[in-house]
């Protein structure tokens, strides 16, 4: 199954989506996704497991999970005990921040999750309760669309993330919490996630990752799409468009630096590149790059 890209219907001038308190099991799900706009999901009741970049997470009840744009990411609901969540999603073109003389970014706490491999948060009761009354304030401003309801709901959603990021701290107690919520998995599977993300420009087939784990190829099959939701082609192919968009926004804009672009994330040729890459985002590398 190849990855799913969701799509937002929202207003040019507001990059902003929600999806308030939905229920969902293990059939309505939606399969692995990615999308360019961050996300905070917040869990009322049940719970599950969260395939989320490098890390599988068994998260319940007073969870906040954080996924930074551009991470592939999966919900695996458990039938006997559905899970009630909200989903704010947001470009970070929305947080236009004007230094106050600190560090503070609303941005900072999803991108250090990035940098520890850390998409987790378990809040205590107090801090339950403020994300609850401010997602329900989102939810009547977006709802009745009274004068400034946009404003109202962005100062809702930047009082989320200011409370988030004061909880989002990385001291060694935090970590080991956040720790306590990962899912066992071979060992095997933690190191190859880790190879595949600094060895894209390798060839990454099914027998070769196998046989460095030291398992057989069908076994390995097995337990990859179990753990992740995908199989191993469209798992690289992915990682590959996301480092491939990454380097599309850093670099120069030129069609020779496309090429090169093309080859350092383990494209054989650029045609090939250039189909797997629309395929994934509805648009070519060049329209990406000048459309950012």
């Amino acid at each position: 199954m190849e990855l799913y890209h969701k799509k937002f219907q929202y207003d040019a001038e507001f990059p902003f989506d929600y999806s308030f308190r939905d229920t969902k099991s293990a059939q309505n799900e939606l399969p692995d996704h990615i999308h360019d706009w961050y996300e905070i999901v917040y869990i009322y009741s049940g719970g599950g497991t969260f395939f989320i970049d490098q890390g599988i997470y068994e998260a319940r009840a007073g969870d906040v999970l954080l996924i930074p744009g551009n991470t592939i990411h999966r919900s695996f609901p458990v039938d006997a005990d559905p899970k009630t969540s909200t989903a704010l999603f947001f470009s970070p073109s929305l947080l236009h921040h004007q230094p106050l003389g600190d560090s503070f970014s609303y941005l900072r706490l999803f991108e250090l999750a990035r940098r520890h491999r850390s998409y987790l948060l378990t809040l205590d009761t107090q801090q339950q309760g403020r994300i609850v009354e401010l997602i329900q304030h989102i939810h009547l401003e977006m709802s009745h669309r009274t004068v400034g309801y946009r404003q109202a709901a962005l100062l809702h959603l930047q009082h989320i993330l200011l409370l988030l990021s004061r909880c989002r701290m990385y001291d060694q107690s935090e970590r080991g919490a956040s720790e306590s919520n990962r899912v066992s998995v071979p060992s095997w599977m933690n190191g190859i996630l880790r190879y595949i993300e600094d060895h894209l420009d390798d060839q990454l087939g099914l027998a070769q990752l196998a046989e460095r784990s030291s398992v057989t190829p069908s076994h390995f099959s097995r337990v990859f799409k179990g753990l992740t939701g995908m199989n191993v082609t469209d798992y690289v192919t992915t990682k590959r468009i996301i480092r491939a968009k990454e380097l599309l926004l850093e670099s120069d804009r030129n069609d020779d630096n496309i090429a090169a672009i093309a080859a350092s994330c383990g494209f054989d040729s650029l045609p090939h590149f250039h189909r797997r890459f629309k395929a994934l985002t509805g648009t070519t590398p060049a329209k990406y790059r000048r459309g950012m």
